[in-house]
């Protein structure tokens, strides 16, 4: 009777390793098994179909299809955007989907693909003939034409986009259209997407 009680702690020891070991083999399989599923989804091209849908089709619902049910998007400069189903309808319905200049388009420098995330560097062309109201609030149109570096954090959950995050330089778009002097501030206009062009083709070249 002794002896077994001796012994009763070391067995005990001997399931817990092994129950551990088993647990961390488990998680490591499920990881694994989330990082294919994730790789075969191929985020990117959900990223692509969620801003074609945005800037070409201009379809609301398609858009809000490629979503999570309960998303958010935020644009970082102006922290104007939506949360909630409701809320990112509201602002695309009424603030963003169809409400560019008709001659916007978008220039990719370059994609960064995680397990559940894309980030994409981006250069928007357009010209300020219309309203924006999530970047330009209140301002009227001036007709200038602006060319504007955009940062787009866009986090995943499964297929399907949770929230975005939208950068963009508010004074680099204040100089462009007028409002700022860059001869006066530590500012800079188009020369940003001009540089980062440049150098993004050069490298390209060298590739």
């Amino acid at each position: 009777m002794g002896t077994k009680e001796r012994r009763q702690p070391a067995e005990v020891g001997l399931l817990r390793e092994r129950l551990m070991k088993r647990v961390k083999k488990v998680k490591k399989a499920k990881k694994v098994k989330k990082a294919k599923k994730s790789k075969t989804m191929d985020l990117g091209a959900i990223f692509d179909a969620h801003v074609r849908h945005e800037f070409v089709d201009h379809d609301v619902a398609a858009t809000m299809k490629t979503m999570a049910a309960e998303p958010y998007v935020q644009n970082v400069p102006t922290l104007i955007g939506g949360d909630g189903h409701a809320g990112v309808v509201d602002f695309y319905a009424h603030h963003f989907v169809g409400k560019m200049p008709a001659d916007t388009r978008i220039e990719r420098i370059s994609r960064t693909v995680g397990r559940d995330q894309v980030v994409d560097e981006l250069i928007m062309y357009f010209t300020h003939d219309c309203p924006i109201d999530y970047m330009l609030p209140g301002i009227p149109p001036t007709g200038r034409k602006v060319v504007l570096p955009h940062v787009v954090v866009m986090k995943f959950k499964g297929d399907k986009v949770a929230h975005e995050h939208i950068y963009w330089d508010q004074a680099c778009v204040l100089a462009q259209i007028g409002l700022l002097d860059p001869s006066k501030l530590p500012v800079t206009g188009a020369q940003q997407a001009e540089a980062l062009v440049e150098k993004s083709r050069r490298k390209r070249a060298r590739a």
